[in-house]
């Protein structure tokens, strides 16, 4: 029996992975990776290079990730074995070819930058990130300055016409353009993934576009972490449970 034939809880144990008809998008921090204090604090590992090679091999090449890093940061982290990559939350695509599309950067972005940036250098622990496309504010080191993070993002959004992208202890200032969500739909409509069941693995709250497609697409989400509210029909505890299951994948 299927995981779509099934009624699944998220406090149910997932059923194995089977590679044969699927289409597998996976975001990298809190889902590939444990998220760290820092971003350049992630680094390869093998045992995640070698699941990346084996997933590869058994989906025939109907894997990419999708995340909200950098193309440059993600082909680090993952030691470039997956062509096929959405960053900044889909603004940057790559296809299985190489082919790179990406969004015009909103003039806006600057300006954005250098607010973030006045606001960090004030609380010690923040740290500003500038991804051309997005400016990202990180509050992991300074928790208590998250109310003030999330104002100080929502004014300049108002001011700016910037998307505000909030996630897990940071705030995001994007591009308006595509979601992770039409980044799934965007490979679905092209060789290898066509036809294929998709599946999206996701642990944050900028991953529920990623959840709504692959469910709206025949296919469905896995939440990586605690449970909450989400668009996802399964659930796995935390990184290493999420690494354990596609080791397991056939």
């Amino acid at each position: 029996m299927s995981v779509t034939e099934l009624d699944i809880r998220l406090d149910a144990a997932p059923p194995p992975l089977a590679l044969a008809k699927a289409a597998l998008f996976l975001d990298l921090d809190g889902t590939l990776a444990p998220i760290a204090a820092r971003p350049q604090d992630v680094v390869p590992d093998p045992r995640r290079t070698g699941i990346l090679d084996k997933l590869m091999t058994g989906l025939e090449g109907r894997l990419a990730v999708v995340s909200g890093r950098t193309l440059s940061d993600i082909d680090r982290i993952l030691e470039s074995r997956v062509p096929a990559v959405a960053a900044v939350h889909g603004l940057v695509l790559r296809d299985v070819d190489g082919v790179i599309r990406q969004a015009k950067p909103h003039p806006a972005l600057p300006e954005a930058v250098a607010a973030l940036r006045l606001l960090a250098a004030a609380h010690p622990g923040m740290l500003v990130e500038d991804k051309t496309l997005s400016a990202t504010l990180h509050y992991r080191g300074a928790p208590e300055q998250g109310q003030a993070a999330r104002m100080e993002a929502e004014r300049i959004a108002a001011r700016t016409g910037l998307a505000l992208q909030p996630g897990d202890m940071v705030v995001e200032l994007r591009t308006p353009g595509p979601t992770k969500g039409d980044s799934v739909e965007a490979f679905l409509a092209h060789a290898p993934f066509t036809g294929a069941t998709p599946v999206f693995l996701g642990d944050d709250l900028t991953d529920e576009d990623g959840f709504a497609a692959a469910q709206r697409l025949g296919g469905y989400g896995v939440l990586v972490g605690p449970a909450r509210a989400t668009a996802a029909r399964l659930r796995l505890d935390d990184v290493n449970a999420a690494l354990a299951w596609l080791e397991a994948a056939r």
